[in-house]
């Protein structure tokens, strides 16, 4: 997480794991969530705050999950099915059910076709929001597989020369187990920030840097910003401009776009699909059809040993690979609590109190 996105000390309250799940599961029961289900949609989204990915954590997401659940959006108890399945692969239809908390099931679906086949692949239409897909991903690497997941929905990005948004921020992950590093995991927005980003940038009052957002006309932003009001800016592609290599964030967003999306045999926002939520792509590799796990996992630690004992350049500390600042936080986190800004704090203040469930403790 960028520094200017981080909560400063004057606004943060630091609570318990423990008292944040809790809180967090009795909200989802609270929602019509089943306790098994509501248990594992508080798993993602405090993994996520423990993280440090307030983005897709409780700050940014319950609430608008609150929202969705009360506005009948999405449904606290899905018939979710499975449609088409071979052996290696399965769509399912979500039922309008959370992919928060059926995005772990389907990668763990994936990954037992993939013991079987050596590859499991799992699409899913009729979904809503995914949370850190980082999270399912290493659904994958925890049982000794490489984890890919890739989501894609809604209009608020641009394409490169574009005008007018036809993507989502549409992020993709990928998870590798290592032996005694901590594992890599990479889970980033093919938009050159993450949508949720610009509510942590509301919240603290941060700026918008140079090369984030459009205008309302297409032109990208050139100085720091306050974030505008929603209907006058759109989101670049990773790269910014052509000159920087949005090209490439194109692609990768298109790439969501068709795993997700067209394999899932559901309709892009572009044309109409879902404005909410999305449609999600998840599949595990089996590394011991391919290798033998043990000589991977070696393998892995000497290439994330040998990244973090590289030179760093001048002014920096050290040099980290994807997974790590996450796992450091993580440690920190489940040790110090984790911290939330008043604004959230408030929040859960009110929505406890008005849904008659114990309070968030504080550290």
């Amino acid at each position: 997480m960028l520094e200017r996105f981080a909560v400063s000390p004057k606004d943060e309250v630091r609570v318990p794991e423990r008292s944040l799940r809790r809180t967090v599961t009795a909200v989802f029961e609270k929602m019509g969530v089943e306790p098994e289900d509501a248990a594992v949609g508080a798993d993602v989204l405090v993994t996520a705050d423990l993280r440090g990915v307030e983005t897709h954590g409780v700050s940014n997401m319950l609430r608008a999950y609150v929202a969705q659940y009360g506005a009948g959006g999405l449904n606290p108890r899905p018939d979710w099915k499975i449609t088409r399945e071979t052996p290696g692969t399965a769509a399912i239809d979500a039922d309008r059910g959370l992919a928060v908390i059926l995005g772990p099931k389907a990668m763990r679906l994936a990954v037992d076709k993939a013991r079987k086949v050596g590859v499991g692949v799992v699409t899913m239409l009729n979904a809503g929001h995914s949370g850190p897909i980082g999270h399912h991903a290493m659904v994958a690497a925890r049982s000794g597989m490489i984890g890919v997941c890739m989501t894609a929905g809604g209009r608020t990005v641009v394409p490169t020369f574009g005008a007018e948004p036809q993507l989502g921020t549409n992020p993709i992950a990928i998870a590798a187990p290592a032996r005694n590093e901590a594992p890599f995991l990479f889970d980033a927005a093919t938009s050159i920030i993450a949508g949720n980003k610009l509510r942590l940038a509301s919240r603290v009052g941060a700026t918008l840097l140079p090369g984030w957002i459009t205008d309302a006309d297409g032109n990208p932003n050139v100085t720091p910003t306050p974030v505008p009001p929603p209907e006058e800016f759109n989101l670049l592609l990773m790269g910014s401009t052509r000159e920087n290599g949005s090209h490439k964030g194109y692609g990768f967003s298109m790439m969501a776009e068709i795993m997700a999306t067209l394999l899932s045999g559901n309709l892009p926002a572009m044309l109409g699909g879902a404005a909410y939520g999305g449609s999600h792509f998840f599949a595990a590799y089996n590394i011991e059809a391919f290798t033998d796990l043990s000589a991977f996992k070696d393998s892995m630690d000497g290439v994330l040993g040998a990244l973090k004992a590289t030179k760093p350049a001048p002014g920096h500390e050290r040099v980290m690979y994807p997974g790590l600042p996450e796992f450091e936080e993580e440690q920190e986190r489940r040790a110090k609590g984790i911290p939330l800004h008043t604004e959230v704090i408030e929040w859960f203040d009110g929505i406890t109190s008005e849904l008659s469930i114990p309070d968030l403790e504080r550290v």
